[in-house]
């Protein structure tokens, strides 16, 4: 098992101290794009699969999402089948 696929299975079990450069390179494994243009600029971001979307604020001072990002993540991906 591969870094990447590791880290999948480290979002599944819903962390508390999952950072967000974390997410964005689980993201991208499984396929989505992230965007900061439009719209979502500043530290609002944009992950995009398809018709599958994920925005989340880039939690700043700290690294660590909060819990209902990772829980909001966690849907939109069981959703599209993709957990």
């Amino acid at each position: 098992m591969g870094k990447k696929e590791k880290l999948i299975e480290r979002l599944k079990s819903n962390p508390k101290d999952f950072t967000f450069d974390e997410m964005q390179i689980a993201l991208e494994a499984l396929g989505f794009v992230l965007s900061t243009k439009g719209k979502t600029s500043g530290s609002r971001v944009k992950f995009a699969r398809g018709n599958a979307a994920i925005i989340l604020h880039k939690p700043h001072p700290r690294k660590e999402l909060l819990e209902y990002q990772i829980k909001q993540v966690l849907d939109v991906l069981e959703k599209e089948n993709l957990l």
